[in-house]
């Protein structure tokens, strides 16, 4: 049985280099049959999430839900939704994966609800100016008859964010129609949320993702946005520090660790929420969407981690989540970064190249001192799927007027065993999403016992990080490590860590000399014995003196 990693004085705290596994239930294992997956599905696979040895598993959510935007639109905290399983099945969950050495991190939708929330049916069925309709944000409209939105703000998935209903008034939805905003400013709202965080680190979690955290507090007014104006009306308000340390307060005592979905182009604001008494950790959005070049990525790492060096917190680096375009398709079109309001149907794609570059970029991020989280899949190097339109069911696609592929093509059910139908991913009935036919190719069974598959990489890779302490988090070092840039040829990075371990990624366009060393620990594809490092390839090496 494998083992929880100590957390003694001579060891930094676990989450502080972790590697982190987001599993997106629907699309992960279908353990009854029925084209979604689900809990039993998550279960009946620890034992390849053992063997790729990850840290912790990161759940988007898994609570009940009308699914109007895959789960981030929440009926209730305290329900498993009965398509994934149940509370008891959730719990056996969370003991099995922490006996084998995985801890669990569950997600938080604290903005909004759904509309199936007891909470908003109520608010529905009361009239203008009740307490109930107090927890959420409820305006007249502007105009003649009420009939022009409260204000002129613009929903995260594009138009209007109010919805009208029947007695004439306004409900605020940052997100989709199905998603009211609640009212932070009502201490009932705060005290539900701190309920339920007891909720769940009681039933053993080790940690909880905070979805969209530096949108929950609004101007109480409601004010037309006018760009540039600080304070921002709905956006990283100076309230939500009062919020995170009354949770902080509550996870300390569980030993529970916080990741903030924080996306803020101010460092020094970012850095806020990771003060020692708020939020232990966030997510790196910057890292995340940077174009595949030397010298933006040179500068996405300085940045990340000189922003969170004067509050001790560690960097986190991510490829790819349920809302990206998959890493091997993003790397292999002209334009490598990541921008939602760019995606559009149709782009060409070197599968090729990416698969090539996301190898190399495997390498990269899993070298660099921090956190890192792996979306389930990029381990098998799967591609962005082309989800037919009339399949489609991401609102960001509908709110687009269908203009915005939206973001299914990187939550495709996940291929296991090739031979099998629909890729081994659950039984002989059609997952909710269509896989494309190649699917079977990526296959985990194919994979696992071919020495050169990106599962196979993942896996020594994420071995040779848990073993080798040069990639370890330093007890009392709040750079969790170091990393020294070493000189390089243009187009090169090259950077060290402890112990004499070297982690070098080539994107000049040419072959590259490695820089001195003693050993090759790892590359991303193999070398030809020139003692060049070939265009687009990432070694992990080591220097002995």
């Amino acid at each position: 049985m494998a083992a929880i990693r100590p957390t003694e004085a001579t060891t930094a705290p676990w989450w502080r280099d972790a590697a982190i596994y987001q599993v997106y239930v629907r699309s992960f294992a279908d353990g009854d049959g029925d084209g979604t997956g689900d809990l039993a599905g998550v279960r009946a696979r620890l034992p390849y999430l053992v063997e790729l040895g990850v840290d912790a598993l990161w759940f988007t959510p898994w609570y009940l839900s009308p699914l109007a935007d895959g789960g981030y639109d929440v009926a209730d905290y305290r329900v498993i939704d009965p398509a994934f399983g149940h509370l008891a099945e959730a719990e056996k969950l969370i003991a099995e994966a922490r006996e084998l050495g995985i801890r669990t991190i569950i997600d938080i939708v604290p903005n909004h609800v759904s509309d199936r929330h007891g909470w908003f049916r109520a608010a529905l069925a009361a009239a203008p100016g009740s307490p109930e309709r107090e927890l959420f944000h409820f305006r007249e409209g502007r105009g003649e008859n009420g009939e022009i939105p409260p204000n002129d703000w613009v929903s995260e998935f594009g138009g209007t964010p109010w919805t009208r209903i029947d007695d004439g008034q306004w409900y605020l939805h940052l997100f989709a129609q199905g998603q009211p905003d609640l009212n932070w400013a009502h201490p009932a709202v705060r005290q539900e949320h701190e309920d339920v965080l007891r909720f769940w680190f009681e039933r053993g979690v080790a940690g909880v993702r905070i979805d969209s955290a530096a949108l929950l507090a609004k101007d109480p007014a409601l004010p037309d946005f006018v760009k540039g104006t600080d304070p921002h009306p709905y956006v990283d308000r100076d309230e939500l520090h009062d919020i995170y340390r009354s949770w902080r307060a509550i996870a300390d005592r569980y030993d529970g660790i916080f990741v903030g979905e924080v996306w803020l182009p101010d460092s020094e604001r970012f850095a806020r929420y990771l003060r020692p008494d708020e939020l232990h950790t966030a997510f790196n959005f910057n890292f995340l969407a940077c174009p595949w070049d030397p010298g933006l990525l040179r500068s996405a790492i300085d940045d990340t981690l000189a922003e969170h060096a004067p509050v001790g917190a560690p960097a986190t680096w991510v490829l790819c989540n349920h809302d990206v375009t998959r890493t091997v398709t993003r790397y292999g079109r002209e334009e490598t970064g990541f921008d939602f309001a760019a995606k559009v149907f149709g782009t060409p794609t070197d599968l090729e190249l990416g698969t090539r570059r996301a190898r190399a970029a495997a390498l990269l991020s899993l070298a660099l001192p921090g956190a890192v989280y792996l979306y389930q899949g990029e381990e098998l190097g799967l591609p962005e799927a082309d989800i037919p339109r009339d399949r489609i069911e991401d609102p960001m696609h509908l709110r687009s007027g269908g203009v915005d592929p939206g973001r299914d093509g990187c939550r495709v059910p996940l291929p296991w065993s090739a031979g099998e139908p629909y890729a081994g991913f659950g039984s002989t009935v059609e997952p909710w999403l269509p896989q494309p036919a190649a699917w079977a190719s990526y296959a985990a069974d194919e994979q696992g016992t071919d020495p050169g598959s990106m599962l196979t990489l993942y896996r020594e890779a994420l071995r040779l990080r848990r073993a080798e302490p040069g990639f370890a988090a330093t007890p009392g070092e709040t750079s969790d490590g170091r990393l020294n840039w070493l000189p390089s040829a243009p187009g090169v990075l090259a950077f060290t860590r402890t112990h004499g371990l070297i982690c070098v990624v080539n994107l000049s366009g040419s072959p590259a000399p490695l820089p001195e060393h003693d050993e090759i620990l790892l590359t991303s594809v193999p070398l030809d014995g020139s003692g060049l490092l070939p265009d687009d390839t990432a070694a992990w090496l080591r220097r002995k003196r």
